[in-house]
């Protein structure tokens, strides 16, 4: 269905600190079933490249063991259709997509043995912190955005509203066709009388962050749109057999030569603001998959369920405990309360919060910044 998938695997997801940090993003959280958001988004990645395609997961230099870790699993065949990039800085979702967008350009097989391409093949980016079921549901969608990717489009999903929310940025869309909409306009994430208005609309849906291209398409639109992410990485030549290492059976971008340089060099922004939001070719695939962006802890609490905390409990009612050490409660009700004892090598927090007050920790990220104190993060 598609030639390259791209996971996009940096960021720390702070909403759901403190168990999720620098050094354990979001991404490689437990999701339930005992599979993390990472080990679900490739399964979703390696089926809808199929066995002739490729997934290419771009995150940071220091996650790389984690990504390594999480495809222990796979197969053999599997796992050379992998394809890791380490970020050599944190630069938003832009610049990610440009790489991945050179590198296909680049090469077909990137290193590993495919077929190559003239004018670039069709991508999908797929997010690593989304809970999507059913995959049946999301390859039919997935589908649709690929026949639009093959006709020239920019094809974003969108989720139906199911309720106001102001976490989220906003699609506009116009007409449609059998599933496939217009796209009027993108919208930041608005205020509360905004997402009202939003959700009684029926015209505008939910930015899942997933979207699909071709290749070739794409690097025109970032020349055209942003040409100030895009020029650091078109100075980047097919990567060569040494630019590669391998670990545990996984293929390992790590010596791309100019890579740090166009890190470096290009402009931090994120995929939407830079090209999305001012592309003219653009549709929408209205998602029929459920989909799940979990963004702060009483979300998260839902999916783990009472998790393995060791908790006592006198009078503790409608509370949800992760801790990784004993928890007493007493008297106390509708609590999130989320303990790191710094067992395993991190500086000691913890979090309490009342239920409904869970989209606050991102006040408390800011603080701990303001404060510098950046390793508690």
């Amino acid at each position: 269905m598609f030639d390259d998938c791209l996971i996009m695997a940096g960021g720390s997801g702070t909403r759901l600190w403190p168990a999720s940090s620098s050094r354990l993003p979001k991404q490689f959280l437990p999701a339930g079933g005992g599979a993390s958001f990472f080990s679900m988004a490739l399964e979703r990645a390696l089926e809808l490249t199929g066995k002739g395609g490729r997934v290419i997961v771009i995150a940071g230099k220091s996650h790389i063991p984690r990504v390594i870790g999480s495809a222990a699993k796979l197969s053999a065949e599997e796992k050379k259709r992998l394809l890791v990039i380490g970020e050599p800085a944190a630069k938003n979702t832009a610049p990610a997509i440009a790489c991945a967008v050179r590198l296909s350009l680049l090469s077909g097989d990137g290193g590993g043995g495919g077929r190559a391409r003239c004018g670039g093949g069709n991508m999908l980016v797929l997010t690593s912190d989304h809970i999507i079921k059913p995959i049946k549901v999301f390859k039919a969608d997935a589908a649709l955005a690929a026949s639009g990717a093959g006709a020239g489009k920019l094809a974003v999903f969108g989720i139906p509203p199911a309720r106001p929310e102001t976490g989220y940025g906003y699609i506009e869309t116009g007409g449609q066709e059998g599933g496939v909409y217009y796209v009027k306009a993108f919208h930041e994430k608005p205020d509360a009388a905004t997402a009202e208005k939003y959700c009684a609309g029926g015209r505008f849906f939910w930015n899942s962050g997933m979207f699909a291209f071709n290749s070739g398409f794409m690097a025109e639109q970032f020349r055209l749109l942003c040409p100030q992410v895009f020029l650091p990485f078109e100075k980047l030549k097919k990567p060569g057999k040494k630019d590669f290492s391998l670990s545990r059976g996984v293929r390992i971008l790590g010596a791309w030569r100019g890579l740090e340089t166009a890190y470096r060099k290009t402009a931090c922004l994120s995929f939407d603001y830079a090209i999305a939001e001012k592309c003219e070719k653009t549709v929408m695939i209205r998602a029929n998959f459920d989909w799940i962006d979990i963004g702060n802890w009483e979300e998260y609490a839902k999916i783990r369920g009472p998790g393995e905390s060791l908790v006592f409990s006198a009078g503790g009612e409608n509370c949800h405990v992760d801790s990784d050490i004993p928890v007493a409660l007493a008297g106390v009700e509708g609590l999130i309360v989320v303990i790191r004892s710094g067992k395993n090598g991190e500086n000691p927090a913890a979090l309490i919060t009342r239920k409904g007050q869970t989209q606050r920790v991102k006040e408390i990220v800011e603080q701990i910044k303001k404060a510098e104190r950046k390793d508690l993060l």
